[in-house]
């Protein structure tokens, strides 16, 4: 059970205004949906915003009694005063309080911390949930609202709360070792891991030879070596390769068999939070913030011209691939007037995952037959391609197959077998609305015979190497932590965010590759929390969380089997302190405070200095790069700098704060021939140098 609030019923004594009387308040997480849902209500009721979560764990200390059986001390969250000041001055002046947040464990949190603040006992009625926003869906939410459900809370509480001892309590530590600021999530640390080890596998990949021959006998009719003396064809090397083809001169291609039969395809399943965020990063280009982002704005509502202000797709928030049987019946509606009674199909998906992730439908268009086109002026570009993914992935999951005619060839000549395969569409079904990338992957095979025998056109060979694994994108992480149980869909977004945002990780033509930070964190986090970092172990926590939302599991008993081996992790890790000294690299520079070498650390910006005599010197200072060009104003070095708070590199005088020259973009030492300002190095595509001056367009082209 929940335990952080008593059960209490609280009499309001504040007097209501005469213009109150008999009014509901609903209390939101986004002004946004609160704006579209006030408008569906009218005024007999007040709609609010929280604006997310009102009370949290304190930042500036642990906020959990581990003594006390781990009893979270939350607080109201600093600079949310004004927003609590008035949902309780609204709440003072309602007849009845309906607590309307997201339909997932966060949003079943705040309403919790809501119901604490307002003194509204949680076994009443009073929560209200929307899994999509539209006129109806919203009326008939709030006529059957229920109690706050103490299972969903616990299990959020759990989460924050195993979050907090693992973040508090290992990230001082790498403050000691790397460098301040650094921090140890726990399903950050196994994600990291998960990039860290790949791309060791890359680094140790040792690439094989191998050759691939194949028979071209015209008309764009070609088969491979499938087989050699009945085993799989291996071909090594150059010499085996010359060797082959010489035994091919010598017999003739007999076609030994041809299957011909069809194949249908069915539809992908609607989408899954987890599968919109891959395939939005696929096709649309966008990270999995940005998808989430434009989700979140279909979900709470968009202001539609000539229809008004609609969310416009179901919960973003869904492990389930379930559509309820009204969605279905529309589809199909739709689907036969607009493509043909063909076209329908009567499609169940059914999910993987446990029982309770089935809360939430899948994503899908809360009105199918709001076509992406028909609303496109009232959309921003993403979200219309979003919307437009979304409208589409759902339909073609409520059509019929697609079908095929296929056609399979054997061809032998002498010991060796060749193989050839081919299709052709004949019904593009559920392909008619959403395309993949082996929609149009056609490969057609001639008229041939069994026992014929084929001329051969020409014998084609190549040299090939086999490739190292992949660097993880965004969509092939996502996959990889959903199929190893780590975190949830909705948390994917931020614990990619983290990584990048932390200079563990940065983005390289779409792939994740991990920073030597990165590698450094993973490493000391692997040598003494082994738990941590393992992906099993984190995939197991994930499925006790669930438990706990099931009531299977008690939270506090969840959390304190997790921190009785932690607990002892900790000690070792701050007894063996030295032992984990990460090898230090030794500046020319001397500390000007006390003497000691300067040492080269790595930080969230890059490298910098740092004192050898931390902690009782906390000295530290950037490592100066010259760019070896004269400052204009007073003749000092200018060199690389980063902003304290963001890390962007810009380049000042090295006089500073004497001089106060600086560019953004990097000097060139020469100056613009039309009014003598700097010329700097332009960024971009289209490589230019250009003028420090932003009144002056004066420009230079730079030859490749």
């Amino acid at each position: 059970m929940a335990t952080a609030i008593r059960k209490t019923t609280k009499k309001k004594t504040t007097k209501k205004s005469p213009g109150a009387k008999g009014k509901t308040l609903l209390v939101v997480e986004s002004p946004s949906k609160a704006k579209v849902i006030g408008k569906y209500l009218g005024s007999k009721y007040k709609v609010i915003a929280s604006v997310g979560h009102v009370r949290d764990l304190p930042k500036s200390r642990l906020g959990v009694d581990v003594e006390n059986n781990f009893e979270p001390e939350y607080i109201n969250i600093r600079g949310k005063g004004d927003t609590i000041k008035e949902i309780k001055k609204e709440a003072a002046a309602a007849d009845k309080i309906l607590l309307a947040t997201d339909p997932d464990r966060e949003g079943e949190a705040i309403s919790w911390h809501l119901a604490h603040l307002l003194g509204i006992d949680p076994s009443e009625e009073c929560r209200v949930l929307f899994n999509e926003i539209n006129k109806d869906t919203v009326k008939e939410a709030i006529k059957t609202p229920r109690a706050i459900d103490d299972k969903l809370v616990d299990a959020q509480q759990a989460r924050r709360v195993l979050d907090r001892l693992v973040g508090y309590q290992i990230s001082p530590l790498l403050w000691k070792k790397v460098s301040r600021g650094l921090s140890a999530g726990r399903v950050q640390s196994a994600a990291l891991k998960l990039i860290c080890d790949r791309e060791k596998e890359i680094q140790n990949f040792v690439p094989e030879e191998y050759w691939y021959i194949a028979a071209d006998f015209g008309n764009e009719f070609v088969a491979d070596l499938s087989k050699i003396d009945g085993k799989k064809a291996e071909v090594k090397s150059e010499e085996e390769t010359k060797s082959i083809e010489a035994e091919l001169e010598k017999g003739d291609y007999k076609v030994d068999s041809v299957k011909k039969g069809h194949r249908n395809t069915k539809p992908y399943a609607p989408f899954t939070t987890s599968s919109l965020q891959q395939d939005a990063s696929i096709k649309l280009g966008f990270t999995t913030g940005r998808t989430m982002q434009i989700a979140q704005q279909l979900y709470e509502g968009i202001s539609l011209k000539g229809i008004g202000a609609r969310g416009l797709i179901t919960y973003l928030r869904t492990d389930s691939v379930r559509v309820s049987d009204q969605a279905r019946a529309s589809a199909s509606s739709f689907i036969k007037e607009t493509y043909g009674e063909e076209y329908a199909g009567n499609n169940l998906f059914t999910n993987k995952n446990k029982a309770m992730q089935d809360a939430h439908e899948a994503i899908r268009p809360s009105d199918v037959t709001l076509e992406p086109e028909s609303i496109k002026d009232s959309l921003t570009p993403e979200q219309f391609k979003l919307y437009d993914l979304i409208w589409r992935r759902f339909v073609a999951s409520q059509m019929s197959a697609a079908k095929y005619d296929t056609i399979a060839a054997i061809i032998k000549n002498g010991r060796y077998e060749f193989k050839a395969s081919g299709s052709r569409m004949t019904f593009d079904g559920w392909r008619k609305v959403y395309k993949t990338s082996s929609s149009d992957n056609e490969v057609k095979i001639p008229k041939i015979n069994e026992g014929e025998i084929l001329d051969l056109n020409k014998l084609l060979t190549e040299q090939k190497f086999t490739q190292p694994p992949a660097r993880y994108t965004e969509a092939s992480l996502v996959k990889e932590m959903e199929d190893k149980n780590i975190g949830r869909p909705s948390t994917y977004a931020a614990i990619i965010a983290v990584l990048v945002n932390r200079r563990y990780v940065k983005r390289v033509k779409k792939t994740l590759e991990p920073t030597k930070l990165g590698f450094d964190v993973t490493g000391i986090l692997q040598d003494y929390f082994t738990d941590i970092v393992d992906v099993d172990f984190t995939g197991e926590m994930e499925d006790n969380l669930d438990n706990i939302e099931l009531g299977d599991k008690e939270w506090k008993s969840v959390i304190a089997d997790f921190y009785k081996g932690f607990a002892e992790e900790l000690k070792i890790a701050d007894k063996e302190v030295e032992r984990i000294e990460k090898e230090v690299v030794l500046s020319d520079e001397v500390c000007e405070f006390c003497g000691k070498p300067m040492a080269i650390k790595e930080g969230r910006f890059g490298s910098f200095l740092a004192c050898t005599g931390y902690p009782e010197c906390k000295n530290t200072k950037p490592i100066v790069k010259s760019t070896g060009i004269a400052c204009p104003k007073c003749g000092k070095d200018i060199i690389e700098r980063r902003g304290r708070k963001t890390g962007k590199v810009f380049y000042g005088c090295s006089g500073y704060p004497d001089c106060d020259v600086s560019y953004w973009d990097k000097p060139t030492g020469r100056f613009c021939p039309d009014c003598g300002a700097m010329l700097v190095e332009g960024k971009g595509k289209n490589k230019t140098i250009k003028c420090s001056n932003p009144e002056c367009k004066y420009k230079e082209k730079i030859d490749d």
